[in-house]
């Protein structure tokens, strides 16, 4: 029995991939994560996707796969694009519920609902020894809650 052991640094990047069963592969890299999108051949001769996620976590390298063969691929594609589709839509409708909500706050805030006169400022209250920029910040986070409970004075 005869054993081939290969060099790696001798055999070019192709050589490798195809030891490996991989006929092309794509890398998608982001802030904290890589994508790797690897079309193999198994040693039966089907197709398949390999999608690898990895990442950086505590020190190590995660990593993640799925597998997807060709006869599935149309149908996970179309899932996909479906989903992209979704994500499309949901993000416009959002923005453009954000961009209505502001005018609306603005319009609120101007005096007597003009648009070009400047909005009455609110009132913002700090704790000493705290800055205006942070109680600003605080400010915009509160919700003023009125109470529907009824005071004794209201009893009698």
């Amino acid at each position: 029995m005869q054993f081939i052991f290969f060099n790696h640094c001798t055999l070019s990047r192709k050589d490798i991939m195809a030891i490996r069963g991989e006929l092309f592969t794509n890398q998608v890299n982001l802030d904290n994560r890589s994508y790797y999108f690897n079309v193999k051949e198994n040693r039966n001769g089907d197709i398949f996707l390999q999608i690898v996620e990895s990442k950086i976590k505590d020190g190590e390298d995660d990593r993640r796969a799925i597998v997807v063969f060709a006869d599935d691929m149309q149908k996970f594609l179309s899932g996909m694009d479906e989903s992209l589709k979704f994500v499309d839509k949901e993000k416009k409708e959002r923005a453009k519920l954000r961009a209505e909500k502001k005018a609306a706050k603005e319009a609120k805030f101007a005096k007597g609902g003009e648009k070009d006169s400047k909005p009455v400022a609110k009132k913002v209250f700090r704790r000493k020894g705290e800055s205006r920029l942070v109680a600003e910040k605080k400010a915009e986070k509160r919700i003023h809650v009125v109470s529907k409970r009824q005071t004794s004075s209201d009893e009698y």
